[in-house]
């Protein structure tokens, strides 16, 4: 119980912390496409490096077609949006781009110019 009770405040700390911000769309066509799948790998990749973000939910945007949608925005960085996420696609996001700022382009299904 104490061992649960430590992981869920990981995952807590996880989705409230500030600094970068991840967004994962879940409307319905995002949640028939996977994005609760990719949402838990999220959570738990952040919690099992102990990195810090603010990770939301949104409905859907439109882009139904690349769905599941993840938008990774790193402080002072523009807001990438990756497409067509799996959970197995998630280490590769949180290492290269939350980590580092390397974007992994092959992902890439928009770029926002906001700041």
């Amino acid at each position: 119980m104490k061992k649960l009770r430590e992981e869920a405040k990981g995952l807590v700390a996880a989705r409230s912390a500030e600094g970068t911000k991840i967004i994962v769309g879940m409307g319905t066509c995002g949640i028939a496409a996977g994005a609760r799948e990719v949402m838990a790998a999220i959570l738990e990749e952040l919690n099992k490096r102990n990195i810090q973000a603010t990770v939301t939910q949104t409905g859907c945007i439109g882009m139904c077609e690349k769905e599941p949608l993840v938008d990774v925005q790193r402080p002072g960085e523009k807001r990438i949006t990756y497409g067509k996420v799996k959970p197995s696609d998630v280490p590769r996001i949180i290492s290269g781009h939350v980590l580092h700022g390397n974007i992994v382009e092959d992902l890439v299904v928009a770029r926002f110019e906001e700041v």
